[in-house]
């Protein structure tokens, strides 16, 4: 009996320890699908759709230059990427104060922006160009002075045109279609706004015509909270792989015939 016993015992401990060491080794199959199943970090973008082609709403949806050299961005960091579509002036502010991870509008880099936030690496270039009624008096930049402009707030081209014919000669709307209404309109006399969506406003509006010469030329990039250096950099450092493989000319292609 105590033979039987110690025999009994003898199996029951290499049953446990077989059992032991199978749970020990059973892979977890749902591993990969619970991992898939995490949500993802959320990259928000501050933009104003209504500067096409980089951004501009299309059957319900935001797209354009900026949109998709975003989602690029986005999917090479592992990130879900939120479009949040609000007034040009209310971005960098939104941006400052980390409302949103960063701002893609067509945005400019100059002095006065770089006060206030941090900018990438620049994307693409960007030319500001006068719009002015067929058969105006406006031939050239020297005929500007003295006229009425039209720009967008916040623009550069408000900015540049501030400063360079004055407070007074400036009328601001809250985007460039409203901008040019006032042109055709006769409340203006020009319109200072980017070249591409420039191309726009002409093609839907009979009788305007973009003058020849350029009235300035810059460098758009994404603009990030001045502490906000991490995210910064790991963004930029997505964005020159984009450039460097041929992506962001690639969208740019896409959307700006040459």
């Amino acid at each position: 009996m105590k033979k039987f016993l110690k025999i009994a015992s003898i199996v029951l401990v290499i049953a446990l320890v077989a059992s032991f060491a199978a749970c020990g080794t059973k892979p977890d199959t749902n591993a990969d699908e619970n991992k898939a199943d995490e949500p993802k970090a959320v990259l928000t973008m501050a933009t104003n759709a209504e500067f096409p082609p980089y951004e501009y709403v299309e059957n319900g949806e935001i797209v354009g230059i900026d949109a998709e050299i975003a989602q690029l961005i986005a999917d090479k960091l592992g990130m879900e990427l939120e479009i949040v579509d609000i007034a040009f002036d209310s971005i960098i502010p939104g941006v400052q104060s980390k409302k949103y991870d960063m701002g893609m509008a067509g945005l400019t880099v100059n002095d006065e922006r770089l006060e206030k936030v941090n900018f990438s690496t620049s994307y693409a270039t960007g030319v500001q160009v006068v719009i002015v009624k067929e058969g105006s008096a406006i031939k050239t930049l020297d005929d500007i002075a003295g006229k009425k402009i039209g720009v967008q707030t916040s623009t550069t081209g408000d900015i540049y045109a501030t400063d360079d014919y004055g407070e007074e000669a400036i009328t601001r709307y809250d985007n460039g279609a409203v901008a040019v209404q006032a042109l055709l309109a006769d409340k203006v006399d020009c319109v200072i706004i980017d070249n591409e969506p420039a191309k726009s406003y002409v093609a839907a509006n009979e009788g305007l015509q973009i003058l020849d010469t350029e009235y300035t030329v810059e460098e758009y990039a994404i603009c990030f909270a001045k502490d906000n250096t991490e995210l910064q950099a790991k963004v930029d450092a997505a964005l020159k792989e984009l450039i460097a493989d041929g992506s962001v000319q690639a969208v740019i292609d896409k959307y700006i015939k040459k």
